[in-house]
């Protein structure tokens, strides 16, 4: 948990249970997992806003709604009210601007990554709410790395093609790299970005990880602005 003045950022583990009804026929068991969570971390579960995520680099910006149809990235300026992006190797991103009071989440798996989904939100964030680029901070969340996300061979050839060859061993891609080196193109101090180290499939720390297991819960990244 990172807990400043005026930002507060959660990861979920295991322990918080599944927090995804799209996972379990047990609404109910979510339900409660959310509640909790939300006594836990002191937010109101009402204000919590979600997504049907789809794995795009569709970036929508936060009104009164809980549930965001066909996305992948929330925008806000909205105080008192946490965004939530859901994952299970998948990168969970956080993006947040202390100074002009905007924070993000954004679901990074391989489609969109290779389809920019970072730059998008950086996009928004400025267009939409005039952050500027030197002042935005992304965290990106325990994921799968590329010591475990291997991909077909031809997969495997055309992210090297269009993205580079240092992203790409045998079959293994490195989506973090990737998403690094987006954010650096659009303007995004190295010293902004925030990358775990922790894989959520061979680490055995506890997070949920779909290679482990395709029946598994799904962890979360909260952002909150205060």
């Amino acid at each position: 948990m990172i807990n400043s003045d005026n930002i507060s950022i959660v990861f979920t583990t295991k322990d918080d249970k599944n927090i995804a009804y799209h996972v379990t026929k047990d609404k109910k068991s979510v339900d409660i997992s959310r509640e909790i969570l939300a006594h836990k971390y002191n937010f109101d579960p009402a204000n919590l806003k979600y997504m049907d995520q789809i794995h795009s680099n569709i970036v929508k910006k936060v009104d009164k709604r809980s549930l965001y149809e066909k996305c992948d990235a929330l925008v806000t300026n909205m105080k008192h009210t946490p965004l939530m992006v859901m994952v299970a190797d998948c990168i969970p991103m956080v993006f947040y601007d202390s100074k002009k009071g905007v924070v993000a989440v954004a679901h990074a798996g391989r489609v969109g990554t290779l389809n920019n989904i970072s730059a998008n939100v950086v996009d928004m964030m400025c267009t939409e709410f005039y952050s500027k680029v030197q002042d935005i901070q992304v965290i990106l969340g325990p994921s799968i790395q590329k010591c475990c996300y291997e991909v077909s061979t031809e997969m495997a050839h055309d992210t090297g093609y269009i993205y580079g060859k240092e992203f790409v061993k045998r079959r293994y891609i490195d989506l973090q790299g990737i998403n690094k080196s987006q954010l650096l193109k659009k303007g995004i101090l190295s010293e902004n970005i925030n990358i775990s180290d922790i894989c959520t499939k061979c680490s055995n720390e506890n997070y949920f990880s779909y290679r482990v297991d395709k029946r598994c819960g799904r962890f979360a990244a909260i952002v909150i602005l205060k």
